[in-house]
């Protein structure tokens, strides 16, 4: 199976891919509260959660540090440092 495939086939079960994401945070995003960028991991509990249930619906490529850093990129995880001008924003 591709990772097209397996997409098509989360988005049917859930309705979108984004509601698969957010089901893992129960729709609220994870803020956290870095002090510095050395702080922040490269990955967590939820990523390695995310990336184990990707695999097993036959997703390829999606280690557990990618994972992280998308669910980053599409604001499930805040990881903006508290000093950050965006902080509160996001």
């Amino acid at each position: 199976m591709t990772n097209a495939q397996a997409f098509l086939k989360v988005c049917k079960e859930f309705g979108s891919f984004d509601r698969f994401l957010w089901s893992f945070v129960d729709g609220k995003p994870v803020k956290n509260r870095w002090r510095t960028i050395a702080e922040i991991p490269a990955s967590t509990e939820l990523s390695d959660r995310v990336s184990s249930e990707l695999k097993k619906r036959g997703f390829r490529f999606v280690g557990t540090t990618i994972i992280y850093s998308h669910l980053q990129a599409v604001g499930v995880v805040n990881d903006h440092v508290v000093g950050c001008f965006r902080y509160n924003q996001v």
